[in-house]
């Protein structure tokens, strides 16, 4: 393993969560230790419950593109399978045309919320980004015939791809239970938790929302097969895990990730 070079080749942000992804050269690290935009924004319910793919398969009827260039006016275009007519909303200045539209589309009211210090981290004790190698998605599209690699990248939806490794190279960044494993991208600290435990999301195509028969089944038979044998195997109560969930201080808020960041293990 002396000779890889983990090298940062993908950064891919989700601006509202559960929807469309954007790739991006760079990225700040935001005060919370998130990066900067990944999930700043929720789709809600009445009762504040997030309104996301694992709760309504419509959510990936949706296809959304975002410009941040602008950070007084962030803008997002939507459109649906539907109806392929696209409909632009800033999401500082119109969050409520925005609701009033994602409302007609989802057929119950949902408002727009936003913290723009952590985002809306799925598991807030591991609330930084999800790495995964550029390896690892090539071999989990060898399980699945027709799957391709940027399936998979919609499907697992990791925000950060590491290339110059083997697959599942990102397995050994986080240690046993309780432990955490120090590393750096660039110029940005990092602490490897857990391997993601993975929901229903992956076993749909990403744009139709088809169920792939027997995903999650074939996935963790060769998810246990192909387990590189040095990990800390505790950690997989189950084999439905995929891609790293880390944290980030919060002394390195400010700092910059970048494409070609190379990765260095303490």
């Amino acid at each position: 393993m002396s000779n890889i070079q983990p090298t940062l080749a993908q950064i891919a942000i989700y601006p509202v969560k559960s929807l469309d992804g954007m790739v991006v050269e760079r990225t700040q690290i935001s005060a919370g230790g998130a990066l900067e935009y990944d999930r700043r924004w929720a789709i809600v319910d009445e009762r504040g419950k997030v309104v996301n793919a694992k709760r309504t398969v419509k959510i990936q009827q949706l296809r959304s593109q975002f410009n941040l260039v602008d950070r007084d006016r962030p803008m997002i275009s939507l459109a649906t399978a539907a109806d392929p007519t696209i409909y632009t909303f800033c999401l500082t200045t119109e969050p409520i045309a925005l609701a009033r539209w994602l409302s007609q589309f989802f057929g119950f009211a949902v408002s727009l919320i936003e913290n723009a210090t952590h985002g809306f981290p799925d598991d807030p004790d591991a609330y930084g980004p999800t790495i995964i190698s550029t390896a690892t998605l090539k071999m989990v599209c060898g399980w699945f015939p027709g799957l391709d690699l940027d399936e998979a990248r919609r499907r697992f939806r990791t925000n950060l791809e590491v290339s110059g490794v083997p697959a599942f190279w990102e397995d050994r960044l986080f240690g046993a239970p309780g432990a955490v494993v120090k590393f750096r991208v660039g110029e940005v600290e990092f602490e490897g938790i857990n391997p993601c435990q993975r929901c229903i999301v992956p076993t749909r195509d990403s744009l139709s929302g088809a169920v792939s028969a027997k995903f999650q089944q074939i996935f963790s038979q060769q998810r246990q097969q192909t387990l590189p044998a040095e990990i800390h195997a505790a950690r997989f109560n189950h084999f439905y895990r995929l891609a790293l969930n880390t944290r980030i201080p919060r002394s390195e808020a400010g700092k910059l990730l970048m494409i070609g960041d190379v990765a260095i293990v303490y």
